[in-house]
């Protein structure tokens, strides 16, 4: 028996863990703020990576002194804005530690726009694309389909009331083009976000602003083109990229073997440095509780579609959740994570209250906005202490919307009729075969009154603003995050770790761990909660059907979101 031959793995083993480590980043599958709940779920997103572990990772990296460096693909995916500007400072962090940050690429965008994944890879510093790949530096283009001339066509008419001008959700549906105020809103945003792209490259690739702006013009760029004008650092294939990498850091020739460099994807990394740290929460003197509201809101709970589509807000579930964190004597302050384009407004305020009473139970609440916290997304801000955006996050749209299609003229068409008896003067305003009556309408906005008002009140109080001020930068208008901080709607201008720095500072515990709220063990999972009280009664979501189709139904007025939601989807590439 070879015994020097058996023992060869376990001596790869102990090589492998005394190496030194470059961390790797793809981030062509997407990023997502939550895990999902539900078996089916967790197996369709296991190649996609939550945003926490990559930001933690990398921050833990910067001061590992066996991680050498960070490589990250990067392509022309869509990536959220506010994302992308989370990486970019932990990016910045690490190579403030003096460790070299690498961002490569197939293409930026494959003949497609690539403003925003490259206005990401800038941060790196070194950027590397293949010789056949282009750079799709085009600037930015926020579009809205418009569909007033086809539905009437189709002999459907949209009857929608909204507060104010700005609220511009149901605008798909009841105009042919924007608006004056519509496109004085979207203008901005593109204004302001364009801004910060160009900031971000010009201060990443050494340029001035106007060249960036010039080179914006020009694009998009093929590879050589990209080269020349410094917009990239080399053009090399994967295998160059890695082997050049890796060589830079093997160490010379110890006991009769080098030690090689490994690769590590972060999320690994993180990973295995949570557990191998883990310590009891009593010996650490609690902990700061991460809790979720992904999704459009909802009443009841939170849900998922195992066919994709997305998550919906739940009330009952984050209601819950905050509930459970009071009665957790662990829990010594939390980050609310807010990704939201808005939903129903009692759902909403349902929400809002549970993240009040938390605060007022001397537990800090503290906000952090992803790439949307619009609308229904504001409004359960305002139940934290403090509210954190990133500069390009999508915010503020206090307005509200009442609506409906009516169908009877496409039903004419089709030789459907329909008919119904009533058994009240209003009891039939809803339905979709017929419009709104005059006194209907009295109802209508009466609603849209309360509730507007309602929500600049709510504004007004938590941000300390008169209602004057509140209604004065309200009206339905969405802002970006850097705007909205200079109106006072957001407290701080930063990411998921800015908002954890401030729940640290508020709890008084420098060194709390951050964890997702709540994790039910696998008993809880399958035991009844015993009240709503209970702890398992906020699982992360339940599986629904409707899943990809929940869009569709928003977009032909069924009722799947609410009067407080944000004009979308949202896209910047």
């Amino acid at each position: 028996m070879d015994v020097a031959k058996l023992l060869d793995p376990v001596s790869q083993i102990r090589q492998r863990r005394s190496a030194p480590l470059v961390l790797e980043l793809d981030l062509t599958e997407g990023l997502m703020d939550e895990a999902p709940g539900d078996p089916i779920g967790q197996i369709m997103a296991r190649r996609r990576q939550r945003l926490s572990d990559i930001i933690e990772g990398i921050r833990r990296g910067a001061l590992d002194p066996r991680v050498k460096a960070l490589i990250a693909k990067i392509d022309g995916k869509p990536l959220g804005f506010a994302k992308v500007q989370e990486i970019r400072a932990a990016v910045a962090a690490f190579r403030a530690a003096g460790k070299p940050a690498v961002a490569w690429s197939e293409s930026f965008g494959d003949l497609s726009p690539g403003t925003v994944p490259y206005y990401l890879a800038t941060a790196f510093e070194e950027i590397v694309l293949l010789p056949t790949g282009t750079v799709g530096l085009t600037g930015l283009s926020l579009s809205t389909t418009f569909l007033r001339d086809a539905v009437d066509k189709l002999g459907v008419e949209y009857q929608v009331g909204a507060r104010h001008e700005y609220k511009t959700a149901a605008n798909t549906f009841t105009q042919s083009g924007f608006t004056d105020p519509h496109r004085e809103a979207t203008g901005r945003i593109v204004e302001s976000l364009s801004e910060q792209i160009t900031e971000g490259i010009a201060e990443g690739r050494g340029l001035t602003a106007e060249r960036v702006r010039e080179l914006i013009e020009q694009g998009p760029f093929l590879a050589s083109e990209a080269l020349e004008s410094g917009l990239v650092d080399r053009l090399a294939y994967r295998d160059e990229i890695y082997t050049e990498l890796l060589d830079r850091f093997s160490t010379p020739e110890e006991a009769g073997s080098a030690a090689k460099p490994h690769l590590q994807y972060i999320s690994r990394y993180r990973h295995r440095h949570a557990l191998a740290g883990r310590v009891p929460v009593a010996r650490r003197g609690g902990y700061i509780a991460l809790i979720s509201g992904i999704g459009m809101i909802m009443t009841g709970r939170s849900r998922r579609s195992p066919l994709g589509g997305g998550t919906t807000m739940g009330s009952d579930t984050v209601a819950a959740a905050f509930r459970a964190a009071r009665r957790d004597p662990a829990v010594r302050a939390v980050v609310f994570r807010v990704d939201s384009r808005g939903g129903s407004a009692v759902a909403s305020d349902i929400i809002r209250r549970e993240a009040r009473l938390t605060s007022e139970s001397g537990i800090p609440v503290i906000v952090s906005m992803g790439d949307v916290a619009g609308s229904g997304g504001y409004y359960i801000a305002l139940g934290g202490d403090l509210i954190v955006a990133q500069p390009g996050t999508l915010t503020g749209s206090i307005g509200v919307y009442i609506g409906k299609p009516v169908l009877s003229g496409l039903m004419g068409k089709l030789g459907v009729s329909s008919d119904s008896i009533d058994g009240g003067a209003h009891s039939g305003m809803f339905n979709t075969d017929r419009g709104f009556t005059e006194s209907e309408w009295e109802r209508v906005n009466a609603m849209l009154d309360w509730v507007y008002d309602d929500f600049t009140a709510k504004v007004a109080e938590a941000r300390g603003m008169t209602r004057e001020q509140a209604h004065e930068v309200a009206r339905g208008r969405v802002w970006t995050g850097r705007d909205a901080h200079a109106r006072g709607l957001v407290d701080e201008l930063g990411g998921l770790e800015t908002a954890v720095r401030l729940a640290r500072e508020k709890a008084g515990l420098p060194g709390a761990q951050l964890r997702p709220f709540p994790q039910p063990n696998p008993l809880e999972l399958l035991v009844p909660a015993d009240s709503s009280e209970d702890r398992a009664a906020a699982p992360q979501s339940d599986v629904r059907a409707w899943g990809p189709l929940a869009e569709l139904s928003a977009r032909l007025g069924l009722p799947e979101a609410g009067p407080l939601a944000l004009p979308g989807p949202w896209e910047a590439r």
